[in-house]
This record gives structure tokens, sequence and C-alpha cells, in this order.
């Protein structure tokens, strides 16, 4: 008889998280089939080429799979540990490293904006009137920020180099709409580095990235992590297509570290820093965000102001929330709070229900990829089976 026979499955994972975090254990025997089956029947219709897809709780992951292929072509299977540019899901790493700045006590989100950019401040409105921006207009996407022209960003190589293409007048007087804004989130991090007199990568890496133990989570993936990048496809006339990378965040070239959408990641490393904000700030004995810092993350800050990307969503600070479930998101709590990304990536984290949900996939032209039936079906599968 083996020895191992002599121990409970309980007793052995509490023998394996002496060694391993306990989630890091759970990842290799854990699957939901419904979630696997939704994906496959997602890569039988063409929408998408392959998926990995993860369930967590505060302190384990309760599904993880990985369906379909990371490179058609070749007939590459795809793995669990394929590497995903997550675009958007960049912003809520943002905002958490400004609310690390703010536990500290080196800067308010109701600080205006030009104590850290001073060349901002002299931003104002078509008509005249003063921006007057603060953190908090950045955070919310209600600043009314311009974009830069695609030509100016593509020959920035760092965040400072960025900050002159964003004087221009605003759109409208901060505060009264909402409308997403990739300028306000670069700003940000730039003000990350001013504050913190660090790189943008090096303060992600050191606060939060190395702690986690986030070992593939970067703006610049090396070699090896990118020979694990999985292909992105679009879909053209029914039919998968191999789709091109923004050059704007292209590994294979020269840019500026995107706070606004940069980072490459795994499904088992964006899943530390969720369960992080799921435990409100906190995660395997170890704080990075106060509770108070996580709550203004995850609260609504918009007031009544209608915002994107889904019908009865709000905005908190650099993450949407589920104010009305409906639709995509109508197996969610009220106040589930995360972010999407261009290409079809989504977590979100249910504070009620205590999961996160995390979907890596890389689909370029879905007409709205916080909408998609993708989504949909991965959400509800992992819902009705939990």
């Amino acid at each position: 008889m083996s020895p191992l026979t002599h121990f409970s499955f309980a007793a052995l994972t509490a023998i394996a998280c002496t060694v391993l975090p306990c989630s890091s254990f759970a990842v290799d025997v854990a699957e939901l089939p419904a979630v696997t089956k939704a994906m496959q029947e997602a890569i039988d219709h063409h929408e998408i080429a392959g998926a990995v897809t993860l369930v967590a709780s505060p302190d384990r992951i309760v599904h993880l799979s990985a369906v379909g292929q990371a490179d058609v072509a070749a007939n590459i299977s795809l793995r669990t540990d394929a590497l995903f540019w997550i675009a958007s899901m960049t912003k809520p790493v943002t905002a958490a490293a400004i609310m690390i700045l703010q536990d500290e006590g080196k800067l308010s989100i109701n600080d205006p904006v030009a104590k850290y950019i001073p060349e901002l401040g002299a931003l104002k409105t078509a008509d005249g009137k003063p921006g007057n921006l603060t953190l908090k207009h950045l955070l919310t996407h209600t600043s009314g920020m311009a974009e830069a022209a695609n030509d100016r960003a593509l020959a920035a190589k760092t965040l400072a180099d960025l900050i002159p293409a964003f004087i221009q007048p605003l759109k409208f007087e901060p505060g009264t709409k909402w409308e997403y804004c990739q300028s306000a989130i670069n700003t940000l991090g730039r003000i990350v580095e001013v504050v913190s007199g660090q790189s943008l990568p090096e303060f992600f890496q050191q606060r939060l990235f190395n702690p986690l133990g986030m070992k593939d989570t970067s703006f610049y993936p090396d070699a090896a992590q990118v020979a694990r990048l999985a292909k992105s496809y679009k879909l053209v006339d029914g039919k998968l297509e191999l789709a091109q990378l923004n050059p704007l965040f292209d590994p294979a070239r020269e840019h500026y570290p995107a706070a606004n959408g940069g980072l490459f990641s795994t499904a088992r490393d964006y899943v530390r820093f969720c369960q992080m904000l799921l435990n409100k700030g906190s995660l395997d004995g170890k704080r990075y965000l106060s509770a108070d810092a996580v709550a203004q993350m995850s609260t609504i800050q918009t007031g009544e102001i209608v915002t994107g990307f889904t019908p009865g969503c709000a905005w908190g600070l650099g993450c949407s929330l589920v104010r009305k479930p409906q639709g995509v998101t109508a197996m969610l709590s009220p106040g589930t709070f995360g972010h999407g990304g261009a290409y079809g990536t989504q977590a979100w984290i249910d504070p009620v229900t205590q999961r996160v949900y995390l979907l890596m996939v890389q689909r370029a032209n879905f007409p709205n990829s916080d909408a998609s039936e993708v989504r949909r079906a991965f959400q509800a599968a992992a819902a009705a089976s939990l």
C-alpha cells in the first residue's frame, strides 16, 4: 500500500499549502466541466481559438482549464500557463498603485493633477473654463481629457514623453460626464513615477508583482514568455484569421509602459491580484492595500452619471462596477467590480459570493468585448456550477 493512502485529501492539501500557496496547489486538480463545455462551444462556433478560464474563492482556485489552441496554424494546444495581452485589465493595477501611494500619505485622489504634472494645470474646456483636474477625475474617466494622436503615441518611449500630447482642450467640464479615457490612465501612471521616484514597471514589480508571486506579468515579456503568448485572432466572414497586436503594446518594439493597457499576464498570475482585492487588500498574510482603499476602488464614484460599457454599470476607481445586474452581468451580484480588455479578457470580483471570474482569450474584433457572448457563457456556467 502506498504511504499516501493513509492521508485524506484535506490532509494532503494542508501539507501542500505549507510549501505552496493554496491556490497554486488547487489549480492542478480543479475544473468545472460546464465551464469547459461552454468554452468548447464558443470555439466550435468560431468565436475564439481558445480560452483559459479560472474561478477562485478568497484562498484557492476552484476551477482552471485551457481549451482550444494557442496557435491554430501550428496546431499548438492552449495551456493554462499561456500568456495573454490583458490590455485594459492593466487599469485596475494602475489604480491600485495610486491607492498604495495614498495609503502611504504621499498623495490623495482629491489632489489636483497639476500638483504632480504642472503642465496639465493649464488645461481648459473648449469654452475657456479651467479644468481643475483631480486624480479622481482621471480614475473615474470623468476628466474630459483628449487622447494623444497615434503618431505621437508611437514616438513616445516613456510616459513623460507622452504627457505633452495630452495638452489639448478638454472635451467637457471634468466631473460632468463619463467618457472612457486612455490619456487619463497614462497620466496616472506618470504620477506614480513622479511620486515614487521609480519607473512604473519598477513600482509594479516591487510593490505588487514580486510579493504577489506574479512572475509572468510584465509590460515587457522576455523571449521565453513571448513563446507562451497566445496568438490573436479576428472573426472575418465567420472564420478566425490572425490579428496583430497594437504596435503601442507589441513586445517586439520599444515602447512606453502603457498604464492604460500594456500588461501581459497569465490566469494564474492575475488571479493573485484579484484575490488580493477580494480579500480587501491582503493575501497570504501580507497587506498591499488598506481595506478603505479597496472600498474606494470598488464602490460607485460616478454618482448617477451614465457610464459604459454594459447596461446597469457604474464606475469606481480604475474599475467598472455592476450597479444593476442584467444581460451579460445577470449572474453577478450588485457591487461586483473588475475590468475587461480589448481582446476579450475579463476579470470580475463578486464580493457577495466571494468569487473571482477570470477569462483569458485573444479575439481582436468583438463588437464590445465586455458584452461578448463568450463572457456571458463563461460566467453563467461558472455561477451555475458553484
